[in-house]
């Protein structure tokens, strides 16, 4: 039991790190107020997708919004609604890093980070090189 003593405070750190990384699941507003996006973890990799649209039919056919401006021609044909646009990121050190963010509006996909603001809003960035743009999300209850 004394030597078990020591790992407890290591599991305690680990344990709180999980906990302030899970702070982004959920579902969001996007900045535009047109979309909610549902945050999810596998594997402690996350993702976002797509469940609610503000306009989730086309007013010219009133079918579902498609994702007409994908590049991949094969996904032109598939619903707005449901889409993953946060792919692949991890958290490192209070931020979610590494993955790549999916713009249904212009069909590009950028680097990405995102982070949780001490106001509860979720930041996330996108970046072409060098340059950037960063839009702010709300929580939904």
């Amino acid at each position: 039991m004394k030597r078990l003593l020591p790992i407890i405070p290591l599991l305690l750190i680990a344990m709180s790190s999980f906990a302030q990384a899970d702070k982004i699941l959920g579902t969001w507003l996007s900045a535009d107020k047109k979309a909610h996006v549902e945050m999810y973890k596998i594997n402690n990799i996350y993702y976002g997708k797509v469940v609610w649209l503000s306009q989730p039919n086309d007013p010219a056919t009133g079918k579902p919004q498609l994702d007409t401006k994908n590049p991949d021609a094969t996904k032109r044909s598939q619903p707005v609604l449901g889409s993953i646009l946060f792919n692949k990121f991890i958290y490192d050190d209070g931020e979610y890093i590494d993955g790549k963010i999916y713009d249904v509006r212009d069909g590009k996909t950028y680097t990405g980070k995102l982070w949780l603001n001490d106001d509860g809003t979720l930041s996330m960035r996108g970046y072409i090189g060098f340059l950037y743009s960063t839009e702010t999300w709300t929580r939904l209850k």
